[in-house]
């Protein structure tokens, strides 16, 4: 008897030890653990779909609306629709394109409609149909909608009600190019677009064949998301039914389940709504709340009156609500977790005191990248998390990079370097079948530019992401900058040289350089030009307003012009952007004269130290 206490004792005492070790030494462990089960969970579940039946988004959600046909699926607008009424909405949808516009299976179609029930409607029909959708940004403007049409091959547009005005300066250019356009109106004074509302409510909503939206590879298109990148006009990323499964599996990964009520104010034409949003939705089997646009001021009053419990944001909309008037009514919601991406800690800190400790799950991925990071710890300040395991499943590796020279640092070989734990270094992302990268359509050109080829030995290729990340001693990651061509402005991610373009089509602009500043309090970069200006010319603030007004949205316009008499390069001709971003747009420090963008008087005007002081207290709205 005696014996037996002892071994009891010693297992207790054994398992207690072990227990404060693990605490001590590893305390995420078990976090780790389950979560990396739930990783491989998936992981399995999609190698089945590889190589036994393929199992779609779609097909998920035609699945649910036969298993909950009358749950809440979508909310908008104070309207609810049940998965059966999207489901056969949808279908007739499918029908009336299938009947009236020529729409065959394996077609590509655009589709340019702002955030409401039916742009899911016609994303799902065109699919039951088994064509490619090719989302178009509702903010893009008339050269950059031209260009989409030819990078993704699409010969079909289906475009919202309030959008079609947009479309004026285009519709004979589209015509030239025999793209039909179909708006979701009952009737259209432009002539010839047709109407497709009418034709909708006339078809029925029996059933679609499934062999149609079939595929024989979940490695086929299935979507066209446009990113901004390095070569200026928005870029066409393939988008696999693989991705869209992967990102179905976020809301599922952070614990969502069938219970939740997910808001999703973010546009549908971005990854984040759209794959996450959507496509998470329709895998919990749960409902979305879906906003029109975000609104600061409303956003809690919404969530309160549909009982949200999950939200999706960028790291701009967490600030916009800390920025709102504080109310007695701040904690009272039923928001349980956050979902997105590019939360600043002091934001992130700020928001947690003001609105309670809401778990945020900071995700870390591109709509074409080949590597996704979780930050399922809620680490503040985190974008991810690493260890043994996940290095296994992710090749992935951080290398050092010259600022100045705007390119990664090599050895005496050729080769990259990697850098030491706690140091910044380039993001690259090995290519391989756990990771694979798909590239953009309509050009080879774009999609090799993104690759990087003998980084370590030769012959072997990692994708380039971009970014300049850091991991620390316990394995959490952090996003420092962007390299390259690219800044975020508003959530949006804006391409210099596009902007580059557009300012050089001016006649006095000699030579263009674009670029991002940091602003005291915003997230991202401002954007800001460097312009020599042509001689015997002057700079014209008036016309340039009158420029990006006509050709830019609004996060891509310049807030700040600097005028310069020559433009520093490289010796291999590249414009450098370093010295610049670091000198930013102080004025009292810029020997240059400087411009600013004001809405007020429809023209740059000269950035004096009183406008700079009320730009850097936030006492001017940007």
């Amino acid at each position: 008897m005696l014996l037996w206490v002892t071994w009891v004792t010693a297992a207790f005492a054994g398992i207690f030890s072990a227990h404060v070790v693990q605490r001590l030494c590893f305390p995420y462990f078990w976090k780790d653990f389950f979560f990396l089960l739930k990783l491989i969970r998936y992981g399995v579940r999609l190698e089945i779909y590889k190589k036994k039946k393929i199992v779609t988004v779609m097909d998920r959600f035609v699945e649910q609306a036969q298993r909950i046909p009358d749950k809440t699926f979508l909310i908008f607008e104070g309207c609810t629709y049940t998965y059966r009424e999207i489901e056969e909405r949808s279908n007739r949808v499918a029908r009336a394109l299938r009947r009236h516009g020529a729409v065959m299976r394996g077609d590509t179609v655009a589709l340019l409609m702002s955030n409401e029930p039916d742009f899911i409607c016609v994303w799902f029909g065109l699919s039951k149909l088994g064509c490619a959708v090719a989302f178009l940004n509702t903010n893009i403007k008339s050269r950059s909608l031209l260009h989409c049409f030819n990078s993704c091959g699409a010969k079909l547009l289906v475009v919202g009600a309030d959008l079609l005005g947009t479309l004026e300066d285009v519709l004979p250019n589209l015509q030239e190019d025999n793209i039909s356009v179909w708006a979701m109106k009952q009737g259209v004074s432009y002539p010839g677009v047709h109407c497709l509302l009418d034709k909708i409510e006339q078809a029925s909503c029996e059933p679609i064949p499934p062999e149609l939206r079939s595929t024989k590879s979940i490695k086929a298109a299935t979507l066209y998301i446009f990113t901004s990148g390095t070569t200026g006009l928005p870029k066409a990323a393939v988008i696999t039914h693989l991705q869209s499964l992967k990102a179905s599996s976020g809301f599922w990964i952070h614990g969502g389940t069938a219970k939740d009520v997910i808001y999703t104010p973010l546009p549908l034409y971005h990854s984040a709504a759209s794959l996450i949003g959507i496509g998470g939705t329709i895998e919990l089997g749960a409902t979305c709340v879906l906003k029109k646009k975000f609104s600061a001021s409303q956003f809690w009053n919404d969530c309160r009156k549909y009982n949200v419990t999950i939200f999706q944001y960028i790291g701009e909309l967490c600030r916009y609500l800390c920025n709102q008037p504080k109310t007695e009514q701040d904690k009272n919601h039923k928001v349980q977790m956050g979902v997105g991406n590019g939360l600043r800690p002091d934001v992130w800190r700020e928001f947690h005191s003001r609105f309670g400790e809401i778990r945020m799950c900071e995700l870390y991925g591109s709509t074409e990248g080949n590597l996704c990071f979780m930050n399922h710890i809620g680490k503040i300040g985190a974008v991810g998390r690493s260890n043994f395991f996940y290095k296994l499943l992710f090749k992935y590796d951080l290398v050092k990079y010259d600022m100045a020279k705007d390119e990664p640092v090599k050895d005496q070989q050729g080769f990259c370097q990697r850098i030491d734990k706690g140091e910044m270094g380039l993001l690259l992302c090995k290519i391989g079948s756990q990771s694979p990268f798909f590239g953009y359509a309509g050009s080879k050109q774009l999609t090799e530019k993104k690759l990087m080829r003998d980084v370590f030995k030769k012959g072997d290729i990692y994708f380039n992401t971009g970014d300049l990340m850091a991991e620390d001693q316990d394995n959490f990651i952090s996003f420092k900058d962007r390299v390259g061509d690219t800044f975020r402005w508003k959530g949006e991610n804006v391409a210099t040289t596009e902007v580059a373009e557009i300012l050089g089509l001016l006649d006095f602009i000699q030579e263009v350089n674009v670029y991002g500043v940091e602003i005291p309090g915003h997230e991202g970069r401002a954007g800001m030009a460097a312009l020599v200006i042509k001689p015997e010319c002057a700079f014209d603030g008036k016309k340039l307003f009158e420029n990006v007004m006509a050709y830019l949205p609004g996060y891509a316009r310049p807030l700040f012009i600097r005028i310069q008499e020559s433009m520093e390069m490289t010796g291999t001709l590249k414009q450098l952007k370093f010295c610049l971003v670091k000198s930013g747009f102080n004025p009292s420090t810029n020997s240059d004269p400087l411009y600013f963008l004001d809405y007020t008087e429809n023209c740059y005007i000269p950035l004096t130290d009183s406008i700079y002081d009320s730009i850097t207290s936030g006492q001017r709205k940007l």
